[in-house]
């Protein structure tokens, strides 16, 4: 694995012009683009997230947003995981749901965390603690499942 990356976390309004931009296009490079899934990203919840921005040279590369409990889901949650296709191989995306992970349990205590995962991404999500609660349904046309990570 390459070295970790560095983050840094802001809320909303802590978010200069270009790490927003940043953060927009790669939601849109993966989730549009790569995914090939014409959804509405910049929803208004952005606004009442604090948001997980992970560096390597200085370019972003992997992102997600959380949101405290009943700031988007009943629980704590975490979402947006995005890290950018070139970078994948080297195990960031369990380091950035570590980060993330960790900074909601260091903000809003140690509870339930909640997430909307596509579900081909179970396995991945199960090793982080993750469980699945209840039916697979289609968002933005594409399958996810509702998981939860109890606090330990």
């Amino acid at each position: 694995m390459e070295k970790n990356l560095t983050y840094t976390i802001k809320t909303y309004t802590e978010l200069n012009k270009d790490e927003l931009y940043a953060i927009l296009r790669l939601r849109a490079e993966v989730f549009v683009v790569e995914q090939d899934c014409p959804y509405q990203d910049v929803d208004n919840k952005d606004q009442k997230a604090v948001h997980i921005l992970g560096y390597k040279n200085e370019s972003l590369v992997a992102y997600t947003r959380i949101f405290k409990p009943g700031g988007y889901f009943e629980n704590a949650s975490i979402g947006r995981v995005v890290v950018a296709k070139k970078e994948r191989q080297y195990g960031y995306g369990k380091e950035l749901m570590q980060q993330s992970i960790n900074e909601v349990i260091k903000l809003y205590g140690n509870l339930i965390i909640e997430i909307s995962a596509q579900e081909y991404l179970r396995k991945f999500y199960n090793e982080l603690g993750f469980v699945q609660q209840g039916e697979g349904y289609l968002e933005d046309n594409i399958p996810h499942i509702r998981m939860f990570r109890i606090a330990k």
